[in-house]
Formats: structure tokens, sequence, C-alpha cells
């Protein structure tokens, strides 16, 4: 089985909270990213955010974010497309990852709704907020990453994701082996699987055949643990991160700390934790 990648998801949507450690500057953004390069991790999943927490899509500011990432450490860098918050033309959501070149960029495969469900009160937050993402949109991210050597991570939040995964692999889009990200939802978010080991394995049927894939794991706004032994088990990978969730049952751990929880499991279960040049060997990635 090949070794474990760990994707620490920095920053996410989280804000500070009860737990202070969420990451917001890009020198806070760099420091953290090599203390959980230490702990384990090989891979960062990181968002631009302005001084006091909030969203950005600056080009620059995600330049500067990579620039002082690989000053400190040899973990790589993974960028967001920025998901609803940064919709708009192709090119506009992708000026970011082109300005900051990162290792890794996501592309979500498909449409989803992301309004949150209040279920104690009854009520939606919000009732308009898709997150579109069109087949040639998907075409234009994939082919315009493969242009400057950046590395896709597909979010999948449903098995039809996958389905447009096999699709792409087919047409030849993707460089195997393709990494997806499947990701599970908590905190309300309805537009995807629970964060539970049945969420989890409600994908396993759908993944591509006879096509190289590797896959990794989040959940955003929820526990990762109850998901992570299975991933470990089925030669999966793991994305946990405060960005998603602030982790009381840890007593409000960083992320470093979260990242050798993660790592420590995995030994614990007779596998191994890979380093960055392990993951780019595993994901057949150029540097």
């Amino acid at each position: 089985m090949e070794k474990l990648i760990i994707t620490v998801r920095q920053n996410e949507w989280m804000r500070r909270g009860p737990n202070p450690h969420v990451p917001y500057t890009p020198d806070e953004i760099a420091a953290d990213a090599a203390a959980c390069r230490a702990a384990g991790a090989a891979i960062t999943h990181v968002h631009a955010r302005t001084p006091d927490g909030g969203r950005s899509n600056s080009p620059e500011l995600y330049a500067e974010i990579a620039r002082k990432i690989r000053e400190k450490s040899d973990i790589l860098v993974h960028t967001t497309l920025g998901n609803i918050h940064n919709a708009g033309a192709d090119e506009k959501r992708l000026a970011h990852v082109i300005e900051a070149k990162p290792d890794m960029a996501s592309i979500d495969i498909g449409s989803n709704n992301t309004d949150v469900y209040v279920a104690a009160e009854k009520r939606f937050e919000t009732t308009d907020q898709a997150y579109v993402n069109t087949i040639g949109s998907c075409l234009n991210f994939a082919r315009t990453m493969k242009s400057i050597n950046v590395k896709p991570l597909v979010a999948c939040w449903s098995v039809p994701f996958l389905r447009a995964v096999d699709a792409f692999l087919d047409l030849g889009e993707f460089v195997e082996p393709v990494m997806v990200n499947l990701v599970l939802c908590e905190g309300g978010i309805i537009g995807g699987h629970r964060g539970t080991t049945d969420g989890l394995a409600a994908f396993f049927h759908a993944l591509p055949a006879n096509k190289r894939c590797a896959w990794t794991v989040c959940v955003k706004e929820g526990n990762i643990l109850p998901v992570a032994a299975l991933a470990i088990e089925k030669g999966g990978h793991i994305s946990p991160g405060l960005g998603d969730y602030h982790y009381p049952e840890l007593s409000y751990p960083t992320n470093a700390e979260l990242v050798k929880f993660i790592a420590d499991m995995a030994r614990a279960m007779g596998r191994e934790v890979a380093t960055p040049e392990d993951a780019r060997r595993i994901l057949n990635m150029k540097k």
C-alpha cells in the first residue's frame, strides 16, 4: 500500500473562534505550513485571507503566500479556485492560479448547492447558494493547469462528480493518476455526503475503474476522525485541517498537532506517512 498523503487544509472557511490557531496572513500561513510539514503533512491547501480573516481572491496575495511557504519548507502548495466566493468568468477564477503557480489547484468537477440547513430551527440560512461548474469551464481549468504544470486536485461532492472524472480520464484531460478529493459535509451543508463511514463508502463503487486514481477525503465543518481509519485502511489519503472544523474533541489543537494525530494513527495502523517527494512520485507530478 502506498504511503499516506496528508493534505492539511489550513484555513478553508473557518474563522478564529473557540480555536484561535487558524492562520490568516501570508507569514502565519507559511509558518503554520512549515510546522505541519514537520508533523507529517506533504501538501498544504490554502485560501488567501485578509488580515482580519475575510476572504480574498487576490492573485498577488496568493503569489506571496506560495512564495513564503516555499521559503520555509518543501511542502507542496495547493490552492483553491475560490468556490462560490470567486464566481465569474473562467479567466477570473484562474487568475490567482496562473499568478501563484502552486503545485496543485482545485477543480470542482460538477455543480451543487451549498446552502446550510439549520435543523434545530427548521430553516435554511440561505436559499440561493449554487456553486456552478460547467463541463466547459472544467475542461478549460484542466487544460490551463496542464499548460502551466499545475496538478489538479479534483473535488467530488457526490457520486455524479466521479462519473465526470471518469469521462475526463477517458478524454485524456487528466494525467494519471488523477487525485480526487471526496468532500464530505457536516454543519448543515447538504450538498454532499455526510461525514460518516457510510458517507465515504458510498463513493467507493463509483471510483474510476481501470484507470489510475488516488483519493483523499475531507469533511467540511465536521470532524474527520470518524472516517480517518477507513481511509487509511482502504488505501486512500486524508485531508484534515482547522479550515474545516475547530476540533474541540482534541482541545482546539494547532494544524500541526492535528496532522501529528493523523500521522500517529496511520503509523499505529501500519501505514507509513508520505513526504512531499513521496507525494510527487505517487501522484506523477513534475517539479
